[in-house]
């Protein structure tokens, strides 16, 4: 397989990382996923930005510097054979520190991107939607006040395994709450639903993770006319909704038709339904956004 290594195409076979590499060893380093369209990363600049931002917050020595960055993602993706649009997942790990804590800021990172061909276009998911199931599994809290994309995803993989357990229908959405019972988002997205016309979606303060893809559909809708709200609300607020759906970097905005509780039953009155009108007026406005010049991002 190959992948983009320290600036450089290579073959994953021939990378070795450290075992002392405190990435491995306690989880310290951060990832971006995103996509292309026609060829080139969508929102690159917000992904990187984020990215060395949480670096920073970490002490990890690294810079994301844009244009090197879609050079090397279009050199994997030759490489690779990429036959149309890839799904990319970009990691910069901590560096090798030895065994123990580190005594000072982390100065030679790994950075890795490796590329795969998206899954198949499955148009009928953004009609129909899928199932959204509220999980067990809380949120937790992330630990340095905001939320980072880190290595350590422990949490997520936990409430993937439940997720995995409960029976879900296959392609479902789990849904987590925080601790303290407030609506939190996907295992693998953020969480939007529609309530007297407003577009609302959780509060940063929930401890969720700033998508991207959330970022921009918020955008989307106010420059669309369309009123939107961030806020604290409760499983019950998303029962009584009008429209609810997911969004991500690869799977964009998902209508989420099926609503269900930790046993399985089917709680919401518009379960089956379609997606809704502005759920679907959002995603062809993405989409449209996604393949115009915005995707070289210099806000």
């Amino acid at each position: 397989m190959k992948i983009g290594y320290n600036g450089s195409v290579a073959d994953s076979e021939d990378v070795r990382i450290s075992v002392f590499d405190h990435g491995f060893l306690y989880g310290m380093g951060l990832f971006e996923t995103f996509r292309t369209y026609g060829g080139e990363p969508y929102l690159l600049e917000r992904h990187l930005r984020r990215l060395e931002d949480g670096c920073a917050r970490l002490q990890i020595s690294y810079r994301a510097e844009p244009d090197r960055i879609r050079r090397l993602v279009r050199d994997v993706m030759a490489a690779a054979a990429i036959d149309g649009d890839a799904y990319v997942r970009m990691t910069v790990s901590a560096g090798d520190e030895g065994l123990g804590l580190p005594a000072g800021p982390y100065a030679s990172p790994s950075e890795i991107v490796m590329v795969k061909n998206l899954p198949p276009a499955t148009p009928e998911l953004h009609v129909r939607g899928r199932e959204l199931r509220l999980l067990g599994t809380p949120r937790n809290t992330p630990e340095l006040g905001i939320r980072m994309k880190s290595l350590h995803y422990m949490n997520s993989i936990a409430a993937k395994q439940e997720l995995m357990a409960s029976g879900a229908s296959a392609g479902s959405e789990g849904l987590m709450l925080t601790a303290e019972g407030w609506l939190a988002e996907g295992i693998v997205s953020n969480l939007f639903f529609v309530s007297g016309g407003i577009v609302r979606t959780p509060s940063l303060e929930t401890g969720i993770l700033p998508g991207i893809t959330r970022g921009r559909v918020m955008e989307l809708a106010r420059e669309a006319g369309m009123p939107v709200e961030e806020g604290l609300y409760r499983w019950e607020d998303l029962l009584e909704a009008d429209e609810v759906w997911t969004t991500g970097s690869v799977q964009e905005l998902v209508p989420a038709t099926a609503l269900a509780d930790g046993s399985g039953k089917l709680a919401h009155p518009r379960a089956g339904a379609a997606a809704g009108p502005i759920c679907s007026k959002l995603l062809g406005l993405y989409r449209a956004d996604a393949r115009s010049g915005w995707r070289i991002d210099r806000s």
